[in-house]
């Protein structure tokens, strides 16, 4: 097994997650397995207890993990699935070490973080690297560990300790450290100042870690000089200092860094086995980049939630709408609305929020209103949904937005005014949601329904155009993160006035999927179909939303690969996109007698 470790200094956020992430694909492509490992320093168990302001958005996975957002970039680059265990947090190993303590594992000794919480550390990181995370179920040849946080942090320290006794543990043939860094450039200079980065690597090497690579985040491409500067203070041969600039798009990043020689390098490194062209495998993605630069038209999509001012509090969604555009040949223009925005009590409160967040709205093609708890903006969701319901604009409502789809028309179409869900209203007498039979009021980490579920698309329900959105299959898998979910008894009623849930749980109780009858599109998913979406393989529900916005819904592809105009490539057994055969005739009807 090799291990790479990418840490990072001088700022957090400096992009270790998607340089990870880069890594793990190029040496994908290279016909090696790869698994990936985030470390995050902080006390919770796991993620799912944030705010999205405070990390971004939680990632759930298939075992229903709820992890950082970073897991979520390394399978959408990767294409693979990984497990709860490859989010490491202080809090799981401290968990951990107390709960050997207690049954008497450590035999009386004294239990120190020095060797009981490296030792854990160490054992955690060979365990979970062995474990399979691609379709192939093959042993993973690399692990890549991104390290939280950057290098100076009293939280991380232990995690640094344990790497630098890992390190001569594994092997100096199987340990390659990549220190992630940022150059900054004033605007009152324009120069490139390295000091930041100088600090950094003395203060990783006195903690007894010395960086293989130096990856330098920087506005523009680093001068030579800058380089050969950063070279002779940091103890590395120029060579092995990458420049990683601002790019138009993230999917520059792995060509980026490809371009600057890095396989060689690892190959020299950590003697890996890898004789291939890096220009004839690579060629692909770097079209994939390319492509995503080129898409002149736009389609505007109204995200109406609760957390936009942090983009990263809906990463997946974006992600998403991004890919789905992406296979429409469009750029993905997104307005970010806050939901609490276009409620008619912001009219008197601040009438410029009222108005502009209205005016955004009627300018988009369609409606996405994702997931999200709390009962703050609640009533902006569901004047979001009968905005599109009303006016016949395309709307995606995932999870909490499927909800208020479900409140918005039992309040309108059916009558009940009160209509609400029991975690916004208990005492409602007409609770069109509410919260599951399993689901724990007292402990709220880990409680909720999580992880992979299958839907089953009704029998009765063949000419859905979601179901033709996953190719007519009977049957689908996707990751739930919720606590409530449709009244089954309201059911009946919401059917007869034409909201259809084609879609529900393997018992038929649970309401997954809901179509409304006789609208351009208007779908509500219980699950967040945003968690599997990959660039070349989009979520079906977000591209018909995409689909339906440009005014093609009426067109259908062929089948998944015709219309994405791509097929996997192998070699060395590595599966990876292809995409020279894209040509944009990608649609046929709907009505057609072939579906």
């Amino acid at each position: 097994m090799k291990y790479i470790l990418v840490s990072g200094g001088v700022i957090s956020g400096v992009g270790k997650g998607i340089i990870t992430s880069s890594i793990g694909l190029i040496l994908k492509y290279c016909g090696l397995e790869v698994t990936a490992i985030k470390i995050d320093p902080y006390l919770n168990i796991d993620a799912g207890t944030f705010s999205p302001y405070e990390h971004g958005e939680v990632f759930v996975l298939d075992d229903g993990g709820e992890v950082d957002l970073d897991l979520g970039n390394y399978e959408r680059f990767l294409d693979v699935q990984l497990h709860r265990d490859n989010n490491i947090t202080t809090g799981k190993i401290y968990k951990q070490v107390i709960e050997r303590e207690r049954h008497g594992d450590y035999l009386g000794k004294t239990v120190q973080v020095v060797p009981h919480i490296t030792d854990a550390i160490q054992q955690w990181i060979e365990r979970v690297a062995m474990n399979a995370v691609s379709a192939a179920k093959k042993t993973p040849d690399v692990c890549i560990i991104e390290l939280g946080g950057t290098i100076g942090d009293i939280e991380g320290m232990p995690f640094v300790e344990a790497f630098r006794q890992f390190q001569f543990k594994v092997g100096q043939e199987n340990f390659c450290n990549i220190h992630v860094t940022l150059v900054p450039q004033p605007n009152s200079t324009g120069e490139q100042k390295t000091k930041p980065t100088q600090n950094s690597v003395r203060q990783l090497r006195g903690l007894g870690l010395s960086p293989d690579i130096v990856m330098c985040r920087s506005q523009q491409p680093l001068e030579e000089s800058v380089r050969n500067k950063i070279s002779n203070f940091c103890h590395v041969p120029p060579e092995q200092v990458v420049c990683v600039h601002d790019c138009s798009s993230i999917y520059h990043v792995p060509t980026l860094i490809t371009d600057q020689n890095l396989v060689k390098y690892l190959c020299n490194r950590l003697q890996l086995s890898i004789s291939v062209n890096m220009d004839e495998i690579m060629l692909d993605w770097r079209n994939l980049a390319l492509s995503y630069d080129k898409f002149d038209d736009q389609v505007t999509i109204a995200l109406v939630g609760k957390y936009t001012m942090l983009k990263d509090s809906y990463i997946s969604v974006f992600k998403a709408l991004k890919h789905a555009a992406f296979a429409c040949g469009r750029q993905a223009n997104i307005y970010c609305i806050e939901a609490d925005h276009l409620e008619h009590e912001m009219k008197s409160e601040d009438p410029v929020k009222y108005h502009k967040a209205w005016e955004q709205l009627c300018q988009c093609s369609g409606v996405l209103v994702p997931g999200g708890f709390g009962k703050r903006g609640i009533e902006g969701k569901v004047l979001a949904a009968e905005w599109a319901r009303v006016n016949r604009k395309p709307y995606l409502g995932v999870c909490l937005g499927l909800q208020v789809a479900v409140i918005e028309f039992a309040r309108n179409i059916i009558g009940w005014k009160d209509a609400h869900s029991t975690e916004f209203d208990p005492a409602t007498t007409n609770p069109v949601i509410i919260d599951m039979p399993e689901h724990n009021p007292g402990d709220l980490g880990g409680t909720m329904r999580l992880g992979s579920r299958t839907t089953i698309f009704r029998t009765d329900c063949e000419s859905s155009l979601i179901r033709k959105l996953y190719d007519n299959k009977e049957k689908v898998c996707e990751r739930h993160r919720h606590r409530y979910e449709v009244n089954p008894n309201v059911v009946s009623q919401l059917e007869e006035k034409g909201m259809i849930f084609v879609g529900h749980d393997d018992e038929k109780q649970r309401m997954e999927i809901m179509e409304l009858r006789d609208h351009p599109y208007f779908v509500g998913t219980q699950f967040h179909p945003e968690y599997l979406t990959r660039p070349l393989r989009p979520s079906p529900p977000y591209l018909g939303l995409v689909l339906a916005a440009c005014g093609k819904l009426s067109m259908h592809y062929k089948s998944s690969a015709d219309f994405m105009q791509y097929k996997y490539k192998s070699i060395n057994g590595s599966q990876y996109y292809n995409i020279d055969l894209m040509n944009g005739n990608h649609f046929n009807d709907f009505s057609s007698t072939d579906n």
